[in-house]
């Protein structure tokens, strides 16, 4: 089997991380800082810099053990800042991640309706879950559809979670591999560059540097919020250990391994699209990200009907409705498999086409 229904990295770590990380070991007696090295967060504020031209000091930077920990544990620690709200609104086709978080905290997860191109449609909030809402996930570009936001969609979005005092956590982990309809790399955006007040950005080194087993994440912002999330964190010892910090801060640091692995997504997502699409199935979101969100041409097939098919050809892929209920006529295929299962599965879709 070939599984692309989870969508761990399969591509080397890059040499510049390995010995950072080898070259740190020896010093990492002593506990590290919870909200992270200076090192690691002022890589962090100039990658920021570079990447979305938006200038941060490193005060507003703090390290996180990946990006998962902190989606399921941001609403528990907004709710004991403001226990006066008690809804997390997230988009209703997402990671499940955002509802759980919610869920862990004893708090409402209200999804929010999507449009006819996957985008959180904020308009159709119900008024009385609006007032209620602590907390409102966005995610770009979105998994699991690959949509990406435009600028006056991101500034709409911000500015509406403002209008009802909701704070806005906007996942960037995938800002990397943002590309237009042709494919090309376009420019990522950020719902920082909007502005940092009641904004947090989330932003992760698993994909773009191939770390995921190191649990490497940032999350920067509004520093008031950033300095709050510090000192609760620190007492439940979330702290991302010593050398993966130097190894993070030293990916960061350089620009050309990322663009290698985009382009390494980009060949894969061309060869792999059109061997699925003579097989019956289209890529039904955007072109964004590692993922093909893909529904069968043949009419209203079910996901689960379709992660079926595809297991019987020995691909693995994840049903859509696992993201939401308006993904249930759509699977997850992603790319993040090596170049030799790319020419297996291509061979295999075209033997059963």
């Amino acid at each position: 089997m070939v599984d692309s229904s989870i969508g761990t990295p399969v591509d080397p770590m890059p040499d510049l991380v390995l010995r950072a990380l080898s070259d740190a070991a020896p010093g990492s007696t002593g506990y590290p800082f919870t909200i992270g090295s200076l090192a690691y967060r002022e890589a962090a504020a100039a990658w920021i810099q570079r990447r979305f031209g938006v200038d941060l000091p490193a005060s507003s930077v703090m390290a996180c053990i990946g990006t998962k920990e902190v989606v399921a544990s941001l609403p528990r620690m907004l709710s004991l800042r403001d226990p006066s709200r008690d809804t997390v609104l997230y988009p209703g086709v997402s990671y499940p991640t955002y509802a759980m978080g919610a869920e862990l905290a004893g708090l409402r997860a209200v999804p929010v309706p999507v449009d006819e191109k996957w985008r959180p449609d904020l308009s159709a909030v119900d008024p009385d879950d609006a007032v209620r809402a602590l907390l409102l996930w966005l995610n770009d570009p979105a998994n699991p559809t690959g949509v990406t936001a435009t600028p006056e969609s991101m500034r709409a979005s911000v500015e509406w979670g403002h209008e009802h005092g909701a704070i806005v956590a906007s996942d960037e982990c995938y800002a990397e591999f943002t590309y237009n309809e042709s494919g090309a790399p376009a420019a990522p955006v950020s719902a920082l560059q909007v502005t940092t007040d009641r904004v947090l950005a989330v932003h992760s080194l698993s994909k773009r540097s191939n770390m995921a087993g190191l649990r490497a994440g940032f999350v920067a912002g509004d520093a008031e919020l950033v300095t709050y999330l510090g000192e609760v964190r620190k007492h439940g010892g979330l702290m991302v250990p010593a050398p993966v910090q130097a190894a993070a801060a030293a990916a960061l640091g350089d620009d050309a391994h990322v663009d290698v692995q985009r382009a390494r997504y980009a060949d894969r997502r061309a060869r792999c699209a059109p061997a699925l699409e003579a097989w019956g199935l289209v890529n039904d979101g955007g072109p964004s990200a590692f993922y093909l969100w893909l529904r069968s041409t043949a009419g209203n097939e079910d996901g689960w009907s379709i992660a079926a098919r595809l297991a019987a050809t020995g691909l693995l892929v994840a049903p859509g409705s696992l993201y939401g209920s308006a993904g249930d006529q759509h699977v997850r295929v992603a790319l993040s498999i090596t170049d030799e299962h790319v020419d297996l599965t291509v061979q295999r879709l075209e033997a059963s086409t």
